[in-house]
């Protein structure tokens, strides 16, 4: 039987690692399902939160979120984890699937649903002491925030998504000024 090319999905579903690299890789890890959310303002910027000292990767700025718990849905969890982190209650159905991570560390592999939300009750504060900021997407992009491994590959949707907010807010603020006709 003749080896799948190579980067097919045959490939990849081959028992044999693609190189050195992957040999090396333990083929189990704990997974660890956590949740995340890139809360929008109507200004078009990002809640961060910075890891308080004390919790493993402390003072890197993370997207808001925790663990599932058993039985939890994602949604639930999230929800819960912005009341219990934030001091907020999500609006309604204004969870939105966004992107995920996928991401080794040594320990474990975390699995990171990522989720927007534009519509909240109440005014984000950093319940567990952690510093919150309101990020642009110039910022994000200018590296002032450093950021978890497993959050990087998150950017370049999180900033088409701050965009594509903003945008969307500048649309809607247009068409409500535009003089009406009958």
């Amino acid at each position: 039987m003749a080896a799948a090319p190579p980067g097919t999905l045959a490939a990849a579903a081959s028992s044999q690692p693609a190189s050195a690299e992957a040999a090396a890789v333990p083929e189990w890890r704990r997974l660890v399902l956590v949740v995340a959310v890139v809360l929008l303002s109507e200004r078009g910027e990002v809640l961060l939160a910075q890891r308080p000292p004390g919790k493993s990767l402390a003072g890197l700025w993370e997207f808001p979120g925790g663990k599932v718990d058993p039985g939890e849905s994602p949604e639930v969890a999230l929800s819960r984890e912005l009341r219990e982190e934030l001091g907020i209650t999500v609006v309604g159905r204004s969870l939105r699937p966004l992107t995920f991570a996928s991401h080794s560390y040594a320990s474990f592999h975390l699995l990171m649903p990522t989720f927007m939300c534009t519509e909240w009750q109440g005014q984000p504060r950093g319940e567990e002491g952690q510093q919150l900021a309101w990020v642009s997407a110039a910022e994000l992009e200018g590296g002032g925030y450093e950021m978890p491994a497993a959050d990087i590959p998150l950017l370049p949707q999180v900033l088409a998504a701050m965009r594509q907010h903003l945008a969307s807010q500048a649309g809607a603020a247009a068409q409500s000024s535009e003089p009406r006709t009958a």
